[in-house]
């Protein structure tokens, strides 16, 4: 299982997502951390059932125990707050905006590994997920820590074509299906 596999299970339709698969994966300016974090968190993100077979072997493969954790706490938080923050966001009402969330975010505090890292974790999941106020959120909190605009950028790469990679796959997994039982 890798991004080998996945490359091979690409349709023909989307071979410039075989090779930006394969160069995001391999040709980063993010840490092997960060980008194994960071295809971990997207992946999850993503929802592809075959992606994330495939990603979450060789991200563990780069990843220690708690980086894994941190990678998929920040998956799940973003999963909360994504909904959260882009509703307040398209309501038009900004009264909501002044209540109280009300959401347990712990681990946003503490996340248990580098807080670069769970910003750049947390930011792809942000993509993922369109939201723009968290995008901002996290893009605001890696500038102030002094993450240069390009490793930013990096980790919405991936991020976006983990994303692609997920929704081709499902969807061509869903073609054949469909063709096999008409």
């Amino acid at each position: 299982m890798s991004v080998a596999r996945l490359r091979e299970l690409l349709p023909d339709y989307a071979r410039d997502l075989r090779l930006n698969l394969g160069s995001v994966t391999s040709q980063s300016q993010l840490s092997p951390r960060q980008l194994w974090g960071t295809v971990l968190a997207a992946a999850i993100a993503s929802r592809g059932r075959t992606t994330l077979a495939e990603l979450e072997p060789e991200a563990m493969r780069h990843l220690d125990p708690g980086a894994a954790t941190a990678a998929r706490t920040a998956a799940a938080v973003m999963a909360m707050n994504n909904i959260y923050y882009r509703t307040l966001h398209l309501l038009e009402d900004p009264e909501y905006s002044r209540l109280r969330a009300g959401l347990r975010m712990n681990a946003l505090a503490n996340p248990g590994v580098d807080k670069v890292d769970f910003e750049l974790w947390s930011l792809a999941v942000s993509a993922v997920n369109g939201c723009g106020r968290c995008l901002t959120a996290h893009e605001h909190e890696l500038r102030e820590r002094g993450v240069a605009r390009e490793v930013i950028q990096e980790a919405i790469r991936v991020a976006s074509v983990v994303h692609a990679v997920a929704v081709t796959l499902e969807a061509a997994e869903t073609s054949a299906a469909i063709t096999t039982t008409v």
